[in-house]
């Protein structure tokens, strides 16, 4: 129930969702005062989220950036999330492939032993596919051993992530601690998630989508990106709440 109700109220918080509710509140309204509001408020909230100073200022505080060590860890653990699935039913690499990319990168520089992908398919609807299946043929074309790879692909979401991996991390009996592999935006609500389950992990953030520009004229003039963004942060921060307060 929780995982079909997080699916359902997440397109309600979306500030294009409010915009278009705004508006319609702003044709329909009868009160020419109460109409006046609503269409200077839907203005007011796409100046405020679509622009992009506001957004990196907020991603600067909320994102977790990785740690700059060169310890050696037994396991990185990589959050699904990075591979989507097309109309033919197969998977390709989305936007945030960048958390594959960084756990090569641990695994070819030794930094991790070994890599626990964990993730099945999260639609509310899902079909067969499981992008941890999809990923299991893929990783054959690189040059790592199988016995050093571990999947995990039943699970829908963060606090599936971290109990499936929880289950199987004891079962191979891989001493803590973990890297967490991530992305930056997402790593705040990993890192509560998996330390409430008792996994000691160590943020590795991945996949940076804000805050890091450096500042310019063009980080004040609106952009549609920049709304399509805020929905990433405004769901983040939700289910932060949601996982914080459900735990």
């Amino acid at each position: 129930m929780f995982f079909v109700f997080s699916k359902l109220l997440v397109n309600l918080i979306y500030p294009f969702s409010w915009i278009g509710i705004l508006l319609l509140f702003s044709l329909f309204l009868k009160n020419p005062i109460s109409k006046r509001r609503c269409l200077i408020a839907s203005i007011a909230v796409f100046i405020l989220f679509s622009n992009p100073f506001f957004l990196n200022s907020f991603a600067y505080y909320w994102d977790i950036s990785a740690k700059n060590s060169e310890s050696k860890y037994s396991c990185a653990i990589i959050l699904g999330g990075f591979v989507s699935e097309d109309k033919d039913g197969n998977g390709y690499f989305n936007t945030a492939s960048d958390r594959f990319i960084q756990a090569i990168k641990l695994k070819s520089s030794g930094r991790a032993e070994n890599l626990l992908f964990t993730g099945g398919n999260g639609n509310l609807l899902p079909s067969g596919f499981r992008e941890a299946d999809w990923l299991s043929k893929e990783l054959k074309n690189y040059t790592i051993a199988d016995s050093t790879i571990l999947i995990e692909k039943n699970s829908r979401n963060t606090l599936e992530n971290a109990q499936f991996s929880k289950n199987l991390l004891q079962s191979k009996k891989l001493r803590p601690p973990y890297l967490l592999v991530t992305s930056a935006f997402h790593m705040r609500r990993s890192l509560y998630t998996f330390k409430k389950m008792g996994i000691d992990v160590v943020p590795h953030s991945a996949n940076y989508i804000a805050g890091r520009e450096k500042v310019s004229f063009d980080n004040f003039i609106p952009s549609a990106e920049t709304l399509l963004k805020w929905n990433v942060y405004i769901k983040e921060v939700i289910g932060f709440c949601v996982y914080y307060f459900k735990s």
